[in-house]
């Protein structure tokens, strides 16, 4: 801690990331072990996130993320969406297809944000809002992959046919982005994703993902 930081908001963050890691809750005496302080520091910091309904408590004792997260959390999608916008419009220009980024959403991939080519005669229509399962289409795979620590190509995942009849898809994992999972991709008009696609998707959602750093 420095001169310029405040000790008790920075223990009731760190007790709100250990909350969010947990889906079973933590007790007063756990949250005060992990957090190295007395137990009436933590009983504290709760009631104080329970005021903000940060936090809320059921009747065994046990804290957990608030429902007055999701007010936060519904304010990070055009954050991350305007983050994402640059590396997105050089990509669907570059190859000539819609590109998205895609973010998990419960068991759900959806889409947050969707870029289309200007010079292209057709493309496919995919708009921002758009869901699927995360074990359908290229955006999906690649997250599951990412979390099982492989992809079917050197870092993106190909797919064809599993959303729309006639499309492909290719898609890569954002890598190193703390509390956001998901990928960038483009999906196209084609029997096969040409070569030089994948590696470019990479490429972009490496930028994204440092956009978002």
């Amino acid at each position: 801690m420095t001169a310029e930081t405040s000790q008790t908001l920075d223990r009731g963050l760190r007790v709100l990331k250990l909350l969010a890691d947990t889906d079973h809750g933590l007790t007063v005496t756990e949250l005060s072990n992990k957090l190295g302080v007395n137990r009436t520091v933590v009983y504290r910091l709760l009631a104080t996130l329970e005021q903000h309904a940060l936090v809320r408590r059921d009747l065994g004792g046990r804290a957990r993320v608030g429902l007055g997260v999701l007010r936060l959390g519904r304010q990070v999608h055009p954050l991350v969406r305007e983050a994402a916008m640059p590396a997105l419009r050089a990509l669907a220009e570059d190859i000539g297809a819609t590109a998205h980024l895609t973010l998990v959403d419960g068991a759900e991939a959806l889409a947050v944000a969707v870029v289309e080519p200007t010079w292209t005669d057709y493309h496919v229509a995919y708009r921002a809002g758009f869901r699927h399962p995360l074990d359908r289409g290229a955006a999906g795979k690649a997250i599951l992959a990412a979390r099982q620590g492989h992809a079917d190509h050197p870092g993106y995942t190909l797919t064809h046919g599993e959303l729309e009849a006639g499309a492909s898809g290719a898609a890569a994992a954002l890598v190193g982005v703390t509390g956001i999972e998901g990928s960038v991709g483009v999906v196209m008009l084609t029997d096969s994703v040409p070569e030089r696609v994948g590696p470019r998707v990479v490429d972009a959602a490496r930028e994204v993902a440092d956009a978002l750093r």
